[in-house]
């Protein structure tokens, strides 16, 4: 449903709207199913319940295109204390980031230098962290900050990044990384972007999600597969196991709330599995793109919402 897809978009940058929705009961009690809550405590007893299941985590604090430098820097403060706590707690969980949260676009040079302190601080802690993609706007900018912190002194490996197989560059850009042993967490894309740079066809995004998970899969490197398409799951199963590819080498990746019953279904068939767990305040874009992404989403919500 393109059309669909295409107004929840536009909703996602309706500030009037975002206000009230953020800031309201109606609002809360939309967003419970995607959104572990509103504190990063919140997220630290949603993120112990998933493990408990078998299943891993990345946390991401909602938020997004920051206007200055100490929002820049109290944005990172929360990713530093989920670090942290991760640690102190024992979790199965790494953290996932938007340069925008951390100024990249008041200053590269900012961004980049907030994403290298936590990447050093997660490196301290044995984790992780995955840099997310934004529209195609920031692509570029994004692959090199992400390249160029990789490439530091005792940080190879303790930094990825995302790849949207909507866009027509991905193909090169994952030959770029794997050659640079970057790990790449492959998902379809959530932005709306014009037909001069990403497949405008649902049949062509799926193809090429299909053909980059093939070249993850053949890495020499663990990646991750972001979808809650059976079918492409099921193809990404069979290529794996025809070339005796273990499933130990890579994982799927899914969303908060969303397939449950399918993410138990391949953690009890022997499958990696990692729940992308979002919270904070600053919901509203993150929530939108989820109804633009899946329809079903706005009917199940709607069945919920109703019988509540």
């Amino acid at each position: 449903m393109p059309f669909l897809r295409s107004a929840f978009i536009a909703l996602s940058h309706n500030r009037p709207l975002r206000r009230f929705f953020e800031h309201s009961a109606l609002g809360t009690r939309l967003n419970k199913r995607f959104i572990a809550g509103m504190e990063l405590d919140d997220a630290l007893r949603v993120a112990e319940t998933v493990n408990r299941q078998g299943i891993a985590v990345t946390l991401d604090s909602l938020g997004e295109s920051v206007t200055s430098a100490d929002q820049a820097h109290r944005a990172a403060d929360v990713y530093h204390r989920l670090l942290d706590a991760v640690a102190q707690r024992g979790l199965d969980a790494n953290v996932s980031v938007k340069l925008t949260q951390m100024g990249l676009e008041q200053s590269p040079e900012l961004a980049e230098s907030i994403a290298g302190d936590l990447v050093h601080h997660a490196r301290a802690k044995g984790n992780f962290v995955r840099i997310d993609m934004e529209d195609s706007n920031l692509t570029q900018t994004t692959l090199d900050i992400v390249r160029r912190v990789h490439a530091r002194a005792g940080l190879r490996g303790a930094v990825g990044v995302v790849i949207q197989a909507y866009l027509y560059r991905s193909h090169a850009d994952v030959e770029q990384l794997i050659a640079d042993g970057v790990r790449i967490r492959l998902c379809k894309g959530a932005y709306n972007e014009p037909a001069e740079v990403a497949f405008p066809r649902k049949p062509d995004v799926d193809a090429n999600f299909l053909a980059l998970a093939k070249m993850l899969v053949d890495s020499p490197i663990d990646h991750a597969l972001a979808t809650h398409d059976e079918t492409l799951i099921a193809a990404v199963k069979a290529y794996a196991a025809a070339g005796a590819i273990a499933p130990a080498h890579f994982e799927f990746q899914m969303l908060y709330g969303v397939r449950r019953d399918l993410q138990r279904k391949l953690v009890s068939q022997g499958y990696k599995v990692r729940v992308y767990v979002p919270f904070g305040r600053e919901w509203y874009p993150y929530f939108m793109r989820r109804l633009a992404e899946r329809p079903a989403n706005v009917l199940f919500l709607a069945r919920n919402f109703f019988r509540s």
